[in-house]
């Protein structure tokens, strides 16, 4: 709990700063926002098995042949979360997150890959297995999904990182759908913690085997404590780079960062995976944004 408390009253300070940060900014935002959606389509994809590298994704999005032949599917996987995830980047401030609302999103998801269960739920006989959990009854989903809608609305006085772990475990046990339920279920994550004034979250593939111990964690005790560890992590990460670019800091490579302070790489390295450092991880490289020379005139 003390854990949680702290990671949660470090993100209040950057969400502060990230605020002040933003004045008259907006076009940068809109970049940061633009530029990151590759990155979140390839990790969710990547979680789910998909073969494409985050480079491959990047040049479907930007309508460049690729060197190798991948299946219609992953073309369509790509093309349509990256539509998703800009959606929602707006939406999200201007709707609420109901029923009517996640079926629409899996609709757009699955559209050309599933035509025959995008946007609906799992019907009576549509039973689906994840690892040696079995999902809940078809019957049940409606009235499970509402009850996590609920819940998460009525806890509005607990901290984010507690709601967004526990909405996003619940929902993944629930697996309404019969495919597609880990990308919208990550895409939910982001659609409330826009919808509440908070940075979009990127999980990582590289965390795969973590977030797949905190689904293990939930169905075998009922516990939270791995995702909440994910969600906090991901959004310090978020609010860190955003802050680096917004703040005008110059951007290095943790490498860099550890010759120019005379500090052990690995030590760096070890500080960044616990975001005890405002450093990020973009495209799968460590950096840390600094205080440039103009910066320190300034303050002098």
């Amino acid at each position: 709990m003390t854990k949680v408390l702290n990671i949660f009253g470090k993100i209040s300070s950057l969400r502060e700063r990230y605020y002040k940060a933003i004045a008259k900014k907006q076009s940068l935002l809109k970049l940061l926002s633009e530029t990151e959606i590759a990155e979140q389509v390839y990790n969710s994809n990547a979680i789910e098995n998909s073969t494409l590298t985050l480079e491959e994704t990047e040049k479907i999005l930007l309508q460049i042949d690729l060197d190798r032949y991948i299946s219609e599917r992953e073309l369509f996987e790509t093309k349509n979360l990256a539509r998703v995830v800009a959606y929602i980047n707006t939406k999200a401030k201007e709707e609420e997150l109901k029923i009517e609302t996640i079926l629409f999103l899996h609709k757009m998801l699955l559209s050309n890959i599933r035509d025959d269960v995008a946007g609906r739920f799992r019907k009576n006989d549509e039973w689906v297995r994840i690892g040696n959990h079995i999902a809940l009854d078809p019957k049940q989903v409606v009235e499970k999904l509402e009850e996590m809608l609920i819940r998460y609305n009525s806890a509005s006085a607990e901290n984010i990182i507690k709601r967004i772990a526990l909405l996003h475990l619940t929902f993944e046990h629930i697996h309404p759908f019969v495919d597609g339920n880990g990308r919208i279920g990550r895409v939910i994550n982001n659609y409330l913690l826009i919808r509440e004034g908070f940075v979009p979250i990127n999980i990582k593939f590289i965390d795969r085997k973590l977030y797949y111990d905190a689904f293990k964690e939930f169905d075998k005790k009922e516990k939270t404590a791995i995702m909440e560890e994910i969600v906090g992590k991901a959004i310090t990460n978020s609010y860190h780079k955003r802050l680096a670019y917004l703040e005008g800091r110059e951007i290095v490579t943790l490498a860099d960062y550890a010759k120019r302070n005379k500090i052990s790489h690995s030590n760096v390295i070890n500080k960044a995976n616990r975001q005890t450092i405002e450093a990020f991880s973009e495209k799968g490289v460590w950096k840390i944004g600094v205080t440039n020379s103009r910066q320190k005139q300034r303050k002098l």
